[in-house]
């Protein structure tokens, strides 16, 4: 016999995850009402989702902007998606929103995600890890598992998709993305952002 489960609960399940209303009452039923387990479930099977969905083509979409408390911050985000329908979706909207206030609390954050990453930027760090006197005297083998090591956290650092979100840490850019794919049906990407720091760059006379 099923777990029966309360609308309230399902409705509860789909604004914290963002999935279907039947989606919701099954993953319920199926973890017997517990929304911790209801809740993971939904998410694995909606990144799997997102994952077939990510090499459709992404034209459409909005620029948003953020101006943080004080105007000393602003930053411009431009995320596309394949249609003007979802562009215009509130969801939508409010996931530009989040990753414009993503960028202006991550001042670290240059790059979307490694492969915007210019390869002169990649060969520096290398150089920089190379040379440190923690790994001089390690063997070839393992001080290059370690400089990869490194590397691979160092670029991680320098790129948006990989950051934990500020409203939730239990998640990174990357998958809230993933869980909008999956909620909109439609592929969607950050194409760019832009940092804005008051008086960055002015030249003092």
């Amino acid at each position: 016999m099923k777990t029966q489960i309360s609308r309230d609960f399902v409705k509860e399940l789909r604004t914290k995850t963002g999935a279907g209303i039947m989606d919701c009452k099954k993953a319920l039923q199926a973890a017997d009402g517990n929304m911790e387990m209801a809740i993971e479930t939904l998410r694995k099977k909606g990144l799997a989702s997102a994952d077939k969905k990510s090499t459709r083509s992404a034209t459409e979409g909005i620029i948003d902007s953020y101006i943080h408390i004080g105007s000393r911050i602003g930053v411009l985000v431009e995320l596309n998606c394949e249609t003007d329908f979802v562009a215009r979706r509130i969801e939508f909207q409010k996931l530009a929103k989040n990753l414009a206030m993503q960028v202006a609390a991550c001042q670290n954050v240059s790059y979307v995600s490694i492969k915007h990453i210019p390869q002169y930027i990649i060969d520096r760090e290398i150089r920089i890890e190379s040379k440190k006197e923690d790994i001089v005297n390690k063997s070839s083998e393992i001080r290059d598992k370690i400089i990869k090591a490194r590397i691979d956290k160092r670029l991680k650092e320098m790129c948006l998709m990989y950051q934990p979100f500020i409203k939730d840490q239990n998640i990174i850019i990357e998958d809230l993305i993933k869980q909008h794919i999956a909620l909109l049906g439609e592929n969607i990407k950050v194409r760019r952002f832009q940092r804005f720091l008051l008086g960055e760059k002015i030249e003092s006379t």
